[in-house]
């Protein structure tokens, strides 16, 4: 089995190289790299290539590890034994199935994709570490030890807010996504836009190049901002005339899909006032 890129989504050489090693070592592929570059979509895209069905993971602030494996509901089993259900007597039932477990048991090979890890709990990646390593893990309250059938492709994404534990570091064969250059843009936004003509494209890259360049830029615009704004620009019918800033503007027009927090537009607005004051 061997990634590349799809008809809707560029994979650059270095990145299908980094899922395909993951993929040979049969060790979860750790990618990093900034909101919006594409990380979850990665995922899917690889169930896609590849042929496999997805189980997605996302993780959340509140996320423990034990809910990728199961959760019992012992409420539930409590309100039944008052009621006198038969249910109550095959712990089982009470039994949740967490998508590692769903990865473990499914009748051929999946991508399991945990999305964010790095949202959760310091130990939540610790805490998982032998699940991942062994594929396998136990549950009590039936006694049954769980063992994954087929060893599912594992791609576990980050925003790199917190770092992560080394030992958990060291099970993974780990990857960046960097922002892409010009050239892959262009690419990206042709499967998106097919349609997009050359000035147009030229001209927004250009605007959109120089918005992320800006020192002090709080935020820098991703590539998925990159598509809204492009989307935008085309549900308007702008021309590259259209889109030239007037002298003494910063902003590029549409600006709310590129930046998104006040600090960095009041940024702008006193570039522009700077530069109108020199040009007096």
């Amino acid at each position: 089995m061997q990634f590349r890129s799809t008809d809707t989504y560029v994979a650059p050489p270095d990145l299908a190289l980094a899922v395909n090693a993951a993929v040979t070592l049969e060790r979860p592929l750790l990618v990093k790299g900034e909101p919006g570059t594409g990380k979850t979509e990665l995922a899917r895209q690889v169930a896609a290539s590849l042929g496999l069905p997805i189980i997605e993971w996302n993780v959340k602030s509140t996320t423990k590890a034990q809910q990728g494996l199961y959760e019992y509901d012992a409420v539930s089993r409590l309100r039944d034994s008052q009621l006198g259900d038969e249910r109550v007597h095959n712990v089982a039932n009470y039994i949740r199935r967490g998508k590692l477990w769903q990865a473990f048991t499914a009748p051929g090979k999946v991508v399991l994709l945990i999305d964010e890890v790095d949202k959760a709990d310091i130990e939540f990646p610790n805490d998982l570490l032998q699940e991942l390593d062994r594929m396998e893990f136990h549950v009590y309250e039936t006694g049954e030890t769980v063992v994954a059938a087929h060893r599912p492709v594992v791609i576990i994404t980050s925003n790199n807010e917190k770092e992560l534990p080394d030992a958990f570091l060291r099970r993974c064969f780990f990857h960046y996504i960097r922002f892409p250059d010009a050239d892959t843009l262009k690419q990206i936004v042709g499967v998106h836009y097919p349609g997009l003509k050359q000035r147009l494209l030229d001209e927004a890259l250009t605007q959109f190049f120089e918005l992320r360049e800006a020192p002090g830029l709080k935020k820098k615009p991703s590539t998925s901002e990159l598509l809204d704004w492009l989307k935008l620009i085309l549900a308007e019918d702008m021309t590259p005339e259209d889109l030239k800033r007037p002298a003494g503007e910063m902003l590029p027009k549409l600006h709310g899909a590129l930046l998104k927090n006040e600090q960095d537009v009041a940024l702008f607005e006193r570039l522009a006032f700077m530069a109108r004051r020199q040009a007096r």
